[in-house]
C-alpha cells in the first residue's frame, strides 16, 4: 500500500503491514494546516478506509518540527462568521474519521507540534516523543484571539481532563516533553539513543492506546467541579486579560463549564465560538501583530554574522542585564566596570536570572562560568561584538570609544546603548565613524523583545546588518531606527509620561486613575507605574532632554522624588510605595473619574508623536513602527499596532 502522488505528503508500507504516512509540506520550512494539506489528508483518509493496513504511524518529514499548526496566512482569506464555521466543521469531521480508523494509529514528534498539529495527534491512539530541548507541545491559539478550533478543546479536555487541559490552553503554554508526558497528553518519551521508528513500530504492533484521564481529570470534567474550577480559572483569567479586549479565553471557559462533559458538543461550541472569534476585531488585530513579529525576526536573518564572544562597559542594571541575557543565549560574556563592587551586584542578578531560566545546577555552573568580571577590559580585544552600556555623558562615550576603537578588532561590532545621545554625536571622535551602531535595549532586559538597532545617514549597511543579526543571535527583535534624541520608543513615551504628569500636576488627577485610564485602553501599565518601573532618575534624564521648555515643571517632579531618594521599584518608593515587586494602589482613588475620556487625552500625544516619528523617517514603515511600540511600549497588541489603530478606528481623529 503506497501512495506517493501528493504534494504534501508521503504514504508508504512495509513489510509487516505497517502504514507510514510522512508530511512534508512543499516549498516550506515548517509543516502547516493549510487547506491544500488537509483536502490531500482527506483523499488519504479516504484510502485508508477502503484498504485497511495494519497499522498507522504519523511523522514529520521536516526535521526538528512537527506540525507547528494551521496556516496563519489562510485566516486573513476568511471573508464571514459562516465560512470560518464550514471550514472548521469540515476539519471536525475529518479529524472525527482519523480517529474513527479502525487499526492502530501511531503518531511520532520531534520538535514543535503547536495548534492544530497537535490537535491532529490527539486523533491517533498514542503519541510517542522525541525527548530533547526542541520538542514542544501547546497550543498558542489564544495569542491570536481564539481558541484551538480542530477539535482540541474537545479532545484535550476528554483526554486529560479540564483541571489539566483549560490552564494549558488558556496560557498558551509551551510544554517540553516530560511535562507533557506528565500531563498524560503523550504516551511515550524516547531518549537521544532510542528511535523513534522502532518505538513506532512496536507501539502499532501491540496495539498500544492511550490511558487517557485518570479519575482525577475525569471528575474535573463533572458538573460540580467544572462550575466551581470554571469560576477560579475565569478570575484568574481576567487578572491577566480584559475580557472586553480578549474575549477567547472566556469563550472557551464558558464552553466548557456548560459542556465539558459533552464531547459532542464542545465540538460543536468550537465551531460556532471560534468562528465569531477569528472574524472578530481583537483576533484581527493579533494576527496583525503576528505578522509584524515575523518581520523582526526576519532583518538579519540572512546575514551571516555569527557572534561568540561579547563585551558590556558598564556593569550598572542595563549593562549587567545585557551582559547576562547574552550568557543565557551561550555567549562568553566579559563584563567591564571602574572597580570589581560594581560589577559584583550585576553577577549577583545574573545568577538568580540563571537559577530561573535554568533551573538545574549544571547548566548554571556552565552560564556563571562564561559570564566573566573584567576590571581591566582585556575582553575587548577579542570580542566578536562590544556593547558600551555606561552613564548618559557625552563626553564619557567619547573617552571610552577613543579607548576601545584602538583595542578592539577591526571587524568588531562597536555598539552604544545610549537612550538618547545622537549617534553622530559619539562616532565624531572615531577614525571610522561609520561602523558605530545603537543596540538600544529596554529594562528589564529579559521581558523586553526589542532591540532600537540605531543608524545614522552614514552608518554602514553592513554593520547595519551585523546589528540586526546579533539581535536574531541573542533572540532579540532587531528594529532599525534613524538617530535622533529619543530614537522611537524613547521619544514616543516621553510624550505620553510627560501628558500624564501635566494631568496629575495640574488638575491634581489622582495617579492610580490616570493608570487605570491607560490601563482600560489596552496598555500593559499606566504611565505613572511604568514611570516607577523604569526609574524616576532615568525619566528625570528622558524628560530634560527630550521634553524642552515645557516639561521643565514635570521634570523638577521627577528631579524631587529623586534628591529624596525616591527612585521608584527600584528603592522600594517612587510615585507609588512598592511591596514585593507590586506597586501599593488606592483601588478607590480613579472612581468618579471619566476614564474613558481620560485615556482619549493620555493616548493622544502619543498617537501623535507616533505620526511625527513616520513623517520624520525614524522607521522606515508604518509596520515598522507599529511593531517598535507593540515589542518596545507594549501598545494594547489587539490593536495591532498605533497606527493601523488609528486607520481602523473611529475614537481618535485620523488627520
Amino acid at each position: 500500500m503506497s501512495k506517493t502522488d501528493y504534494r504534501n505528503w508521503r504514504l508508504e508500507s512495509d513489510l509487516d503491514g505497517v502504514c507510514w504516512l510522512t508530511v512534508d509540506r512543499a516549498g516550506e520550512s515548517a509543516n502547516s494546516l493549510s487547506r491544500d494539506v488537509l483536502t490531500e489528508l482527506e483523499d488519504i483518509v479516504t484510502h485508508l478506509e477502503r484498504n485497511h493496513p495494519r497499522g498507522l504511524v504519523l511523522q514529520s518529514g521536516k526535521r526538528g518540527s512537527f506540525i507547528v499548526g494551521a496556516d496563519v496566512r489562510e485566516f486573513d482569506q476568511v471573508s464571514s462568521i459562516a465560512e470560518a464555521e464550514g471550514f472548521i466543521r469540515e476539519v471536525h469531521a475529518l479529524f472525527d474519521r482519523v480517529e474513527a480508523l479502525p487499526f492502530p494509529k501511531v503518531v511520532t514528534i520531534d520538535g514543535y507540534c503547536l495548534g492544530g498539529g497537535l490537535e491532529l495527534a490527539l486523533c491517533f491512539d498514542y503519541r510517542i516523543v522525541a525527548n530533547n530541548d526542541r520538542t514542544r507541545l501547546g497550543f498558542p491559539e489564544v495569542k491570536l484571539g481564539i481558541y484551538p478550533g480542530f477539535g482540541g478543546s474537545a479532545r484535550t479536555t476528554r483526554l486529560i481532563g479540564g483541571l489539566n487541559a483549560m490552564p494549558l490552553m488558556l496560557a498558551a503554554r509551551m510544554l517540553r516533553p516530560g511535562a507533557a508526558r506528565g500531563m498524560g497528553l503523550v504516551d511515550q518519551l524516547v531518549g537521544p539513543h532510542g528511535s523513534l521508528r522502532w518505538a513506532a513500530r512496536k507501539a502499532v504492533l501491540q496495539g498500544r492506546r492511550s490511558k487517557g484521564a485518570g479519575l482525577t481529570g475525569k471528575l474535573s470534567n463533572k458538573a460540580p467541579a467544572r462550575k466551581f474550577l470554571a469560576g477560579q480559572m475565569r478570575k484568574k483569567t481576567a487578572a491577566k486579560a480584559n475580557p472586553a479586549h480578549y474575549p477567547a479565553p472566556f469563550e472557551m471557559i464558558d464552553a466548557w463549564e456548560q459542556y465539558g462533559d459533552d464531547f459532542r458538543r464542545m465540538l460543536d461550541e468550537e465551531a460556532t465560538r471560534v468562528a465569531r472569534l477569528i472574524n472578530g476585531d481583537t483576533s484581527r488585530g493579533l494576527r496583525r501583530v503576528f505578522w509584524l513579529m515575523e518581520g523582526l525576526k526576519a532583518a538579519g536573518k540572512d546575514n551571516d554574522f555569527r557572534a561568540r564572544r561579547v563585551h558590556v562597559v558598564g556593569a550598572g542594571v542595563m549593562g549587567g542585564d545585557i551582559a547576562a541575557w547574552c550568557v543565557l543565549q551561550g555567549m562568553e560574556v566579559t563584563l567591564q566596570d571602574r572597580e570589581m563592587k560594581y560589577i559584583e551586584p550585576a553577577l549577583k542578578r545574573a545568577g538568580s536570572l540563571f537559577r530561573k531560566r535554568l533551573r538545574t545546577p549544571d547548566r548554571v555552573a556552565a552560564a556563571r562560568s562564561r559570564l566573566i568580571a573584567d576590571v581591566d577590559g582585556q575582553g575587548a580585544e577579542r570580542a566578536d561584538v562590544i556593547i558600551e552600556a555606561i552613564f548618559e555623558n557625552l563626553e564619557a562615550k567619547q573617552a571610552l570609544f577613543k579607548d576601545l576603537e584602538a583595542r578592539a578588532r577591526p571587524d568588531a561590532v562597536l555598539a552604544t546603548n545610549t537612550s538618547a545621545i545622537p549617534l553622530k554625536d559619539i562616532a565624531s571622535v572615531l577614525k571610522k565613524p561609520k561602523r558605530l551602531i545603537g543596540l538600544h535595549f529596554f529594562n528589564p532586559v529579559a521581558k523586553m523583545p526589542l532591540v532600537e538597532v540605531v543608524y545614522d545617514t552614514d552608518t554602514l549597511d553592513a554593520e547595519i546588518e551585523r546589528g540586526n543579526a546579533f539581535c536574531n543571535g541573542i533572540g532579540r527583535f532587531p528594529l532599525p531606527v534613524k538617530s535622533s534624541p529619543g530614537f522611537l520608543v524613547n521619544r514616543v513615551l516621553a510624550r505620553y509620561m510627560l501628558k500624564a504628569f501635566e494631568i496629575h500636576l495640574q488638575r491634581g488627577v489622582t495617579k492610580e486613575a490616570i493608570d487605570r485610564a491607560a490601563e482600560d485602553f489596552g496598555m500593559p501599565m499606566g504611565p505613572v507605574e511604568l514611570a516607577d518601573t523604569v526609574g524616576l532618575d532615568v525619566g528625570a534624564g528622558v524628560l530634560g532632554t527630550l521634553g524642552g521648555a515645557e516639561s521643565e515643571r514635570e521634570a523638577e517632579l521627577l528631579r524631587q522624588y529623586v534628591a529624596e531618594g525616591k527612585l521608584g521599584k527600584k528603592s522600594g518608593e517612587g510615585f507609588y510605595t512598592w511591596e514585593k515587586g507590586k506597586p501599593v494602589k488606592d483601588k478607590e482613588a480613579a472612581e468618579g473619574v471619566n476614564l474613558k475620556s481620560l485615556a482619549r487625552e493620555l493616548m493622544q500625544p502619543y498617537f501623535d508623536e507616533c505620526r511625527a516619528c513616520l513623517a520624520d523617517g525614524i522607521v522606515e514603515s508604518a509596520d515598522a513602527l507599529d511593531a517598535g511600540m507593540v515589542f518596545g511600549t507594549g501598545f494594547a497588541p489587539f490593536r495591532g499596532g498605533p497606527l493601523y489603530y488609528l486607520e481602523n478606528s473611529k475614537e481618535f481623529d485620523h488627520e
